[in-house]
């Protein structure tokens, strides 16, 4: 009987918290909106989207909750015209109990720059997706030459979350170059060489095995002795002289 009595007792409890959270933290229907609180996340990583920009965005949509009564804040909708934005991956929209209207929004953040010997010119973030050229900065490596959108999709987002991934090859890589045939090759930051890598297959593993030479082989012959530096074939590197 006791034991039934504190359950009882337990979930009244329970019921008068969440009656009382929600009925202290919910702002007044009528409270006109005052401001609008705009988070961007990883703004230190890339500017693609900036607190005014969703502003002005809201603004040209009606949706500004400046001005308006809370009842009159839809923040579903909020939420669904900012992610129609190239690059926006999530906004999420919320009311403080003093009537602001606050906004987190995510961006979509690029892995690589693709400019093609075809005239495209965009990013392309971690899951594949197209975003369109601004002149906003980015500190991704670029990928030039022979590339499909397809080939971009398919190999490119691979290896830039790869390179992004590991800071070794994020600090060595300057650029990717794509030859007619679809193969891949690194222009490094250090050293007077080009790096190989043939067909885009099993491009983690080609990449260890360079990193492996660089950190037994490339100290002791110096930086500038080859011309070219192959990991094309399975577990070896071939590389040719000056």
């Amino acid at each position: 009987m006791k034991t039934v009595l504190k359950l009882l007792l337990l979930l009244g409890l329970t019921v008068y918290l969440v009656f009382a959270f929600t009925r202290f933290n919910k702002p007044d229907e009528t409270t006109v909106c005052k401001a609008v609180n705009v988070t961007i996340k990883d703004s230190s990583r890339a500017g693609f989207i900036t607190a005014d920009e969703v502003r002005r965005l809201l603004k040209n949509s009606k949706l500004y909750p400046v001005g308006r009564t809370v009842g009159d804040v839809n923040g579903e909708a909020i939420e669904r015209i900012l992610e129609r934005n190239p690059f926006i991956a999530e906004a999420i929209c919320y009311k403080s109990p003093d009537g602001d209207v606050n906004i987190s929004v995510e961006q979509r953040l690029p892995v690589m720059r693709i400019i093609a010997d075809n005239g495209d010119n965009y990013f392309i973030d971690g899951k594949g997706g197209i975003m369109p050229r601004l002149d906003y900065a980015a500190d991704v490596v670029v990928a030039t030459g022979h590339i499909s959108k397809q080939y971009a999709q398919r190999h490119l987002v691979r290896l830039g979350r790869h390179l992004q991934s590991d800071p070794f090859w994020n600090d060595q890589t300057q650029q990717i170059n794509i030859d007619q045939r679809g193969n891949m090759e690194i222009i490094p930051r250090v050293g007077d060489h080009v790096l190989y890598l043939g067909k885009p297959v099993d491009l983690q593993k080609k990449l260890n095995h360079l990193r492996a030479f660089y950190e037994q082989a490339m100290n002791t012959v110096g930086w500038n002795k080859y011309s070219r530096i192959s990991a094309e074939f399975s577990n070896q590197i071939i590389c040719t002289r000056k």
